[in-house]
C-alpha cells in the first residue's frame, strides 16, 4: 500500500501523517483516518484522565484482523528512539530496570500514538509530578494513586448482565467506604468501575482493601464470583480483578479505542443505564462521540473528586504522618464530625434528620443496628461515642458465632436522631432503599482505640435481632484505608466470656418455654434482587395454609401437651386435635414454626377445605369436618429447644437442629429446603401447583413477630389481606346472600379498596351472610364513592379476608379481585394497605 503522507500541525508540532485509509477494523471497513478523527474529536475527555499517567500501548500495525485472521499486536512501554523530542516523558525504575513512558497530555501525543497504531492507550491508577519536564527517574512501587479501579470480567458462562449484577454489588461496598463509584463498559467484555481517592494511601495499601473487598464479596456470593487469577476457576463466574490498584499495572483508559474486531471504546456509563442489564451493550467510537454531545463526559466528576494530582507524601519514610496531617491541624474538639454526613444528603429531598449540629452524648450511650434494603442488602452498626453515631456497614449482620467474624466497613459518622430513624431513602439519593431497626438499646463501651479497636457491651430488646445482651469487638484488619478518615476496613467479632449453659439433665426440673412469642413474618419479595445473591438464600416451597407456633412438652400422657397459635395469638389446638401427635414427635421441650395446611387432590393444599376447618369450637363441628378434611403441619424453623433459645441461630443451624429434633408423623412433617437457583424453585413450585417460594437468607436470625426482608415471599399470582366494610345487595340466586363484599385497608384511616364478587361457593355465601348481619352498622366506617354504595349494607370493620387479584387501578383499586376466604388468624388493624 502506498503510504500517501500527510504533513499537519497540531498543537503548534509538526507530524506527518501516512495511510489514512488503511483499513484497521476489517470487520467495519474503520480506517485509520477515521480512528484519527476519533482521537481529535474525543481528545479533551481522554486527556483529561489520563493526564500525567504513564501510557503503555498496545499497537496493532497491520490493523486488528478478523476472527479467522487475528492481528499480531505488541506492548509497548519505552518510547522510540525516533519519537519527538517535545513528548513529555518518565522515566520509571522496575525491577527489570529503567523504561521512558510518555505521557498523553496533549492532542499533539495523542495523535503521534494513534499514527503508530496504538489503538488502545492504558495507564496506572497514579500520575507524576507536573513540574519539570524531566524530574529523574521514579520508583514505580512508591506510587500514591488518586482513584481504585476494579476489572469485572465474566468467565465463560457469564456475560456483560452478571457483571452489571457484580457492579452493583461493588457500588455499594465502595458507597459504605464513603467513596462515589463511576461505571465504565470496558470496550471488551465487562466493566471497569472507578471511585476516587485523595492520595494519601499508597498503591500496595489500596491495593490491600480493593482485595480484601473482592474476597468478600467472593465468600458471600461464591456461586457468582471469584477473586483468584487462576483461569481455571472463573468457568461461570465473575471475576472481579482487585490487582489493577497494584503500582506496576495499568489499566485502559476512559474513551481509549480497544483492539477488538469491531472498533468498541472503554465507554463512562452512568448507573440509570444499568437498570435493565440485559439491554446494555459495549459502545462504538461512533456512538461514544454522540453521547459526548448529548451528556458530556459522565467521569469529569471522577476528575473533580480527585481533586487534581495525587503524589507520594513529603516524607516517604512515614506516609502515615501525611495521612494524619489533617487531624492534627484541626483539633478533636473542633472538628464537625456531621460535615461529610450532611455533605451527602439533601433535607429536602431525604427524610433522614439532617441536624445542623452534632449531639452531646451523656453517661448512658446508645447504640442502633439498622437493616438497609439499597441495592443489596446489609447492616448498618452505629455505636454512641463523642456525640455521634460511629458507623460500620455490615454486608452479613453481626455475627451469630464467636468462630466466624463478619466484615465491617466503616462509613461516616451519623447524628444521635439516627438513632430512631426508619424509613425509604428515595431512589437517586445517597443510600436509597428502605431502613429499618433491627435493634437497638444502650451500650457500655470498654475500650476506644480510635482507628484500630473497639468493644462494646450491646443491650438489645428482647424482641430485637441481638435477642439481649452481647458482647463485640471491632478491629482493623491492618490493612490502611484509601481515604485520610480512620481506617475503614475493619471487622466484627462476636465475644464469648462465659462458658456455655449445660444441657439440662433428666432429672433438672423442667423450664419453662417463653410464653410471649409470635411468628417472624416475611416481606413481598423480588425475585430480581434474590437471584442476584442467589447463594446468600435458601428456598423453600410456600405452603398455602395458615401459620402457627407450636409449643410443645412430651412426656407420658399426663404430662405432654401441645399448643398450637395463630400468628395473631388465637389459640387454635382444639381445632386441630389430629396434631397433638406432635407431643410423639420430640423428646424435648420446644417452640416449633410451621405451616397448619389442607391437602386436596394431587396431595397439593386447599386453602378451600382449610377454610372448613377454620375458627370451629365446637366439638361436634371439629369431629365432623376432621374426618372430611384432616389437616396436617408442615414444620420450617424452631425457636427454642431443650432449654435454649435459638433465636439467635443462623437459619441454617435452626434448619439442622430442627431435622434431628422431630421425627416425622401422619400429621406432621419436615419438607426438604429446595437445593438449585431461585428461578429453578419458582419454575418448580410452579410444577407443583403452590403459591410460591419462601426464600430466606441463610444467615437470618429469628425476629419474633417481625416483618423482615431476610425472608421474602416469592408468589406466582398477588394476594392480599383485606377487611370486609360492608355488602351489596345479591339478586337471584344470590338474593339470600350478597352480590359483593366492599373492602378496604388501613392508611390514614380506611383505604377503599374495592368490590369483590366472584370466588364464593355456596357455603361461603350463606356463612358470610351471617357473619355479616352479627356486625351491622347504620354508617360507613369510610367514604366509598356514590356508585357502589347506593344499594349497600355496612357492617363493623373487624373482619378480615384473602383476595387474590391481578393489580392495582389508577385510583388504588383492586384489579379482577377474586375471594380466597376468611382470615381468622389476622386482626384487622393489622391489614395495612
Amino acid at each position: 500500500m502506498a503510504r500517501r503522507e500527510q504533513k499537519v500541525t497540531v498543537e503548534r508540532h509538526r507530524l506527518t501523517l501516512s495511510n489514512l485509509d488503511k483499513v484497521l477494523y476489517p470487520e467495519t471497513g474503520t480506517t485509520k483516518g477515521e480512528i484519527l478523527d476519533y482521537c481529535a474529536k474525543i481528545a479533551p475527555h481522554l486527556i483529561r484522565h489520563s493526564r500525567d499517567r504513564i501510557a503503555t500501548r498496545k499497537r496493532w500495525v497491520d490493523g486488528v484482523g478478523t476472527p479467522d485472521d487475528p492481528g499480531d499486536v505488541f506492548f509497548e512501554k519505552n518510547l522510540p528512539e525516533s519519537a519527538p523530542s517535545w513528548i513529555r516523558t518518565r522515566a520509571i525504575r522496575h525491577s527489570t530496570g529503567t523504561k521512558r513512558y510518555p505521557l498523553v497530555n496533549d492532542l499533539a501525543t495523542l495523535t503521534y500514538l494513534t499514527q503508530m497504531a496504538a489503538l488502545e492507550i492504558h495507564v496506572p491508577q497514579w500520575t507524576v509530578s507536573a513540574g519539570a519536564k524531566d524530574p529523574g527517574t521514579i520508583d514505580s512501587e512508591s506510587r500514591y494513586p488518586d482513584r481504585m479501579v476494579f476489572d469485572l470480567d465474566p468467565g465463560p458462562g457469564r456475560d456483560l448482565a452478571d457483571c452489571i449484577d457484580v457492579a452493583q454489588l461493588v457500588r455499594e461496598l465502595l458507597e459504605g467506604m464513603g467513596l462515589d463509584a463511576y461505571p465504565v463498559t470496558s470496550g471488551s467484555k465487562g466493566i471497569h468501575l472507578y471511585a476516587p481517592l485523595d492520595g494519601s494511601a499508597s498503591s500496595q495499601e489500596v491495593s490491600g482493601v480493593a482485595h480484601e473487598l473482592a474476597r468478600s464479596l467472593e465468600a458471600d456470593h461464591r456461586k457468582l464470583i471469584v477473586s483468584a487469577m487462576k483461569k481455571t476457576l472463573r468457568e461461570n463466574k465473575v471475576l472481579i480483578d482487585w490487582s489493577q490498584n497494584s503500582a506496576s499495572k495499568t489499566t485502559v483508559a476512559p474513551y481509549s479505542l480497544r483492539g477488538r474486531f469491531t472498533p468498541t471504546v472503554a465507554a463512562p456509563r452512568s448507573w440509570d443505564e444499568f437498570d435493565d442489564p440485559a439491554t446494555v451493550e459495549q459502545v462504538r467510537f461512533e456512538e461514544v462521540l454522540d453521547r459526548i454531545d448529548d451528556v458530556g463526559d459522565l467521569l469529569e466528576t471522577l476528575v473533580e473528586a480527585v481533586g487534581g494530582i495525587a503524589s507520594a507524601p513529603e516524607s516517604e519514610a512515614d506516609p502515615e504522618s501525611h495521612a494524619n496531617s489533617k487531624s492534627e491541624e484541626t483539633p478533636e474538639a473542633e472538628r464537625d464530625r456531621l460535615e461529610i454526613y450532611r455533605s451527602k444528603r439533601d433535607p429536602k429531598r431525604t427524610s433522614e434528620p439532617v441536624p445542623a449540629k452534632q449531639g452531646t452524648s451523656g453517661d448512658e450511650l446508645s447504640f442502633v443496628i439498622q437493616e438497609h434494603h439499597a441495592r443489596s442488602l446489609h447492616w448498618d452498626f452505629r455505636l454512641e461515642h463523642d456525640g455521634v453515631l460511629v458507623s460500620w456497614a455490615l454486608p452479613k449482620g453481626p455475627p451469630t458465632d464467636p468462630g466466624k467474624n463478619h466484615l465491617a466497613v466503616q462509613t461516616e459518622d451519623h447524628p444521635l436522631e439516627y438513632g430512631s430513624f426508619e424509613g425509604t431513602i428515595p431512589k437517586g439519593e445517597y443510600g436509597a432503599g428502605d431502613v429499618e431497626i433491627w435493634d437497638s438499646g444502650t451500650c457500655d463501651i470498654e475500650k476506644w482505640n480510635e482507628g484500630r479497636e473497639v468493644i462494646a457491651v450491646l443491650y438489645g430488646r428482647d424482641d430485637g435481632g441481638l435477642g439481649g445482651v452481647q458482647r463485640f469487638a471491632l478491629f482493623n484488619t491492618g490493612s490502611h484505608g484509601p481515604n485520610k478518615d480512620p481506617e475503614k476496613n475493619w471487622m466484627i467479632h462476636l465475644m464469648e466470656d462465659e462458658p456455655k449453659k449445660a444441657a439440662p439433665s433428666a432429672g433438672r426440673k423442667r423450664a419453662a418455654l417463653p410464653a410471649d412469642l409470635s411468628p417472624m413474618l416475611a416481606s413481598v419479595g423480588d425475585i430480581d434482587s434474590v437471584r442476584r445473591e442467589a447463594e446468600d438464600w435458601a428456598f423453600e416451597m410456600k405452603w398455602d395454609g395458615i401459620r402457627a407456633l407450636a409449643r410443645v412438652q412430651p412426656g407420658d400422657a399426663d404430662r405432654s401437651s401441645v399448643e398450637l397459635t395463630s400468628r395473631n395469638g388465637r389459640d387454635m389446638t382444639n381445632t386441630y386435635p389430629e396434631l397433638r401427635e406432635l407431643a410423639e414427635c420430640v423428646d424435648v421441650d420446644c417452640i416449633l414454626d410451621g405451616e397448619i395446611v389442607a391437602l386436596g387432590r394431587g396431595s397439593r393444599p386447599d386453602f378451600g377445605g382449610l377454610q372448613r376447618r377454620m375458627g370451629l369450637s365446637r366439638d361436634s363441628d371439629v369431629e365432623r369436618e376432621q374426618r372430611r378434611t384432616p389437616v396436617y403441619l408442615m414444620l420450617f424453623d424452631v425457636l427454642h429447644a431443650d432449654g435454649t433459645s435459638l433465636l439467635r441461630a443462623p437459619y441454617t443451624q435452626r434448619r439442622e437442629r430442627l431435622f434431628d429434633l422431630v421425627t416425622e408423623s401422619e400429621h406432621i412433617q419436615i419438607p426438604d429446603t429446595f437445593e438449585g437457583s431461585v428461578d429453578a424453585a419458582f419454575e418448580s413450585s410452579r410444577k407443583l401447583r403452590l403459591e410460591g417460594v419462601m426464600a430466606k437468607r441463610t444467615d437470618s436470625v429469628y425476629l419474633p413477630g417481625k416483618r423482615t426482608r431476610t425472608w421474602a415471599k416469592l408468589k406466582h399470582a398477588s394476594t392480599r389481606d383485606v377487611i370486609i366494610v360492608g355488602w351489596r345487595t345479591g339478586e337471584g340466586e344470590r338474593a339470600d346472600s350478597f352480590a359483593s363484599l366492599l373492602v378496604a385497608a388501613h392508611d390514614d384511616g380506611l383505604h377503599y379498596l374495592g368490590r369483590v364478587g366472584t370466588g364464593f361457593d355456596g357455603e361461603a355465601l350463606q356463612s358470610l351472610r351471617a357473619r355479616l348481619d352479627r356486625r351491622s352498622r347504620k354508617t360507613p366506617a369510610l367514604t366509598v364513592p356514590a356508585a357502589e354504595s347506593r344499594d349497600a349494607h355496612w357492617v363493623r370493620p373487624d373482619l378480615v379476608g384473602e383476595v387474590r387479584f391481578s393489580g392495582l387501578t389508577e385510583a388504588g383499586r383492586l384489579r379482577h379481585p377474586v375471594w380466597r376466604g376468611l382470615r381468622s388468624d389476622i386482626d384487622a388493624e393489622d391489614v395495612r394497605v
